[in-house]
């Protein structure tokens, strides 16, 4: 599978990128499937350089944050008033709750809210969208979020989402190939439990889970990515990037 960074701006959309936003591409049965992991504060512009939004398979939400998510009112937009028609309904997989918070997002009444372009789905349990099988697993963070383990059958990728430093990393990024992981905090400063992790965090994650690839991401406007990057050095010894918008990774 391809991964391509959509936007990787921690917490809000900054200078030079989107917030959270990554596509995942695979060629299967005779056609590309594409999944959207997460839609944040200016994604979906973006998007359009990289891929048809109209061709989207279906939105994976690692939790409710504005950053995460909130696109997807842009996004419904496109889906029922495009010139070319109402779109057909997709499926948006997220915490429960999810239909009644982009409802309210975009001021619309619950009933319908967004339902009649979107399918909305609560994490449970593994899913299979076309050759991907995704695993949702909780993480430490303030509200109801997921960490997601996608596999094509030949790679796997591990997303962290949002979450403070928890023994479920281990396993999430149990021997991938690529660990996606937040970088949002910095190691010495006061900060929050269960909130985010430091670069330090993730690399020492990703060595205790044999990753094979660290790719570095949500790192706010107001760090310089570099002190990310030199914190994880110090705990993992594996290629190491920090990611950009644009930016690919073949899986």
């Amino acid at each position: 599978m391809r991964l391509t960074v959509i936007g990787c701006s921690g917490s809000y959309p900054g200078p030079d990128s989107p917030a959270s936003c990554y596509l995942l591409e695979q060629e299967h049965e005779g056609r590309t499937w594409r999944l959207l992991l997460d839609l944040g504060n200016g994604a979906l512009g973006a998007l359009h350089r990289y891929a048809d939004p109209l061709a989207i398979d279906a939105v994976l939400l690692s939790h409710l944050h504005a950053d995460h998510c909130l696109d997807l009112c842009g996004y419904y937009v496109m889906r029922k008033y495009h010139p070319a028609g109402a779109q057909p309904r997709i499926p948006v997989w997220g915490p429960a709750g999810t239909a009644e918070r982009m409802a309210r997002a975009y001021d619309l009444p619950a009933d319908p809210g967004m339902t009649a372009e979107f399918d909305f789905r609560a994490w449970d349990v593994p899913v299979r969208i076309g050759p991907f099988a995704v695993t949702p697993v909780p993480v430490a963070h303030p509200v109801s979020a997921y960490g997601l383990r996608v596999s094509d059958g030949g790679g796997t990728l591990a997303y962290t989402g949002d979450t403070g430093p928890t023994p479920v990393l281990d396993d999430l990024a149990r021997d991938v190939d690529l660990f996606l992981a937040e970088a949002s905090f910095r190691t010495g400063e006061p900060v929050p439990p269960d909130l985010h992790l430091t670069g330090a965090d993730g690399g020492a994650a990703a060595t205790r889970a044999g990753a094979k690839r660290l790719v570095l991401t949500h790192i706010p406007p107001w760090y310089d990515p570099q002190d990310a990057l030199a914190e994880a050095r110090t705990t993992y010894a594996g290629p190491l990037d920090l990611a950009r918008p644009g930016a690919v990774y073949e899986i």
